[in-house]
């Protein structure tokens, strides 16, 4: 009898383990929840530089531009931008653009420019092919554009679709706050990147 007690334990303890890993949020899920959120702030459009504490620093939440729609996705899983950013400019700092005349990196600034998220990303090998193909941009997705001006922009791919459903939709900040847009082939792609944090292999077949 005792037996039987053990091992009916034993296999509820295995049940509800099993069924709470297949209810726990992946990483991806994750984003996309934080990404839609996004979309409820109000906030202007505010680039100025602006001394931040570091690491966790953040301008307020009332401004900001699309590097830091995704700056803000990523501290909810708590992954830190700014500071992953800034340890590997420490490190590589010559590997970076340098379209800033800076001498040194600069943890204020540095991980709310595009081109900075771009080299960080592709040094993590989280780039992947651009394609014209809506369905190999998976929800979680970073992609960025250039905006004519030569302006480069930053958004994230949700699970929602265009309504013709060829598309997955994008939350972004092209100067008007956090939008969930059909935004994904409107400009010409510069990068496609899947990042799930430092040393994390992507979960998504």
């Amino acid at each position: 009898m005792m037996r039987l007690v053990k091992t009916l334990a034993f296999l509820l303890l295995v049940s509800t383990s099993a069924h709470a890993q297949r209810s726990s949020p992946t990483v991806t899920d994750q984003l996309v929840t934080a990404a839609i959120e996004r979309t409820t702030h109000p906030v202007t459009y505010d680039g100025t530089y602006r001394r931040l504490a570091y690491p966790g620093g953040d301008v307020p939440d009332s401004l900001g531009v699309c590097t830091d729609v995704v700056i803000r996705v990523y501290r909810t899983i708590e992954i830190d931008l700014q500071q992953l950013v800034h340890e590997d400019m420490i490190a590589h700092f010559t590997d970076y653009p340098q379209l800033w005349t800076l001498t040194r990196p600069d943890p204020n600034i540095d991980h709310r420019r595009v081109p900075n998220l771009q080299t960080f990303l592709r040094r993590q090998g989280a780039s992947l092919a651009i394609s014209d193909l809506g369905a190999d941009y998976r929800p979680g997705d970073l992609v960025t554009w250039m905006l004519p001006g030569n302006l480069p922009h930053i958004g994230i791919v949700v699970d929602s679709r265009s309504e013709d459903g060829r598309r997955p939709l994008v939350v972004h900040n092209v100067g008007a706050g956090p939008e969930l847009a059909d935004f994904l082939f409107r400009f010409p792609i510069t990068g496609h990147y899947r990042y799930a944090g430092p040393g994390v292999r992507d979960e998504r077949p």
